[in-house]
């Protein structure tokens, strides 16, 4: 995974946030290069991660104090998103280690997640305390989640017989790895179009096509266009019932994304944006919708064709 590093850029003006934040960077940064450097000592891992967990409650307690100080008008949506961090993001990354026995690979996907993580919600929710980055309209999708998991979950039954747990409520488009991408829209009879963002890490889309009849490979093969195309088809398929969506919708290779491609898309802004875990792997879910003029146009191909031009369907590595 990209590791990002500190720079100026991630000043909001605020001393006491600015240290913490260069300070938090440091920590993750040496726990990358404890990685790299092939340092296996389970015990050491533990301990960092540990005080990173400490420092992070330690700076969200400041920087919470310091909204307050000024009644910051997001107060409540920005706390929410600490909180969220820490009961949802931190616990499904905690548990993946302990399932690895803190493995390298286990680590460094820990610290891709947190580098990442901590960059976007710097440059947008703490930049934005200070006005210097425009407040993102909050929606509320909390009483929506349970009702999306519950969908999200029997389509990962279906698809891979596997389970999930939510990781994370607010997904902001950190790494998951080698993955595979892709996007389908829908028009419904109401005049409005939903559409969808779906990612899968690689070992979990691994597992979807060996359920596939006469499509089985091993780890390292090139997947088939084919068989990317035939999972994310069931994947739409069960995803769009969540808005009560009955009508075939062409998919095809346009539908595919590269992991810029991805990137890219997900800076659209999808008010949905969550992130499941599975025993084998991770699967991004985030949906977006909007009035159209002409709900009778047709669906799944006409913008994928115009905004996926020069795209190759693929997976590259994070």
């Amino acid at each position: 995974m990209e590791n990002i590093a500190w720079s100026e850029k991630f000043n909001i003006g605020v001393e006491v946030v600015d240290k913490a934040h260069a300070k938090l960077f440091r920590i993750v940064k040496k726990m990358t290069d404890m990685v790299e450097s092939g340092d296996t000592n389970e015990n050491t891992y533990k301990e960092g991660i540990k005080y990173l967990e400490a420092y992070t409650m330690t700076h969200f307690a400041e920087e919470e104090a310091y909204m307050r100080s000024i009644r910051y008008s997001e107060y409540a949506a920005h706390k929410r998103i600490h909180d969220n961090f820490r009961d949802k993001t931190l616990v499904s990354l905690k548990r993946d280690l302990d399932l690895s026995a803190y493995s390298c690979t286990a680590v460094q996907r820990f610290t891709g997640v947190v580098n990442n993580w901590l960059a976007e919600h710097i440059m947008k929710e703490d930049q934005a305390i200070v006005g210097k980055a425009g407040t993102r309209k909050n929606y509320d999708i909390s009483a929506q989640i349970p009702i999306i998991s519950r969908v999200v979950n029997r389509t990962m039954l279906e698809v891979f017989q596997i389970e999930t747990k939510l990781a994370s409520a607010n997904y902001k488009g950190q790494n998951i790895g080698k993955g595979f991408y892709s996007r389908q829209f829908y028009d419904t009879e109401k005049g409005v179009r939903v559409q969808f963002l779906l990612g899968v890490e690689e070992p979990l889309f691994l597992r979807g096509v060996n359920r596939i009849p006469g499509m089985q490979i091993t780890q390292g093969e090139e997947l088939t266009e084919e068989s990317i195309l035939h999972i994310f088809g069931e994947l739409f398929q069960d995803v769009s019932k969540l808005f009560r969506i009955e009508t075939e919708y062409e998919f095809g290779k346009e539908n595919l994304l590269t992991r810029d491609g991805f990137r890219t898309e997900f800076m659209k802004n999808y008010p949905c944006s969550l992130l499941y875990t599975t025993k084998s792997g991770y699967f991004i879910f985030c949906y977006r919708s909007w009035r159209i003029k002409h709900p009778k146009a047709q669906a799944g191909t006409a913008e994928g064709e115009r905004a996926g031009q020069g795209q190759k369907a693929g997976k590259k590595e994070m």
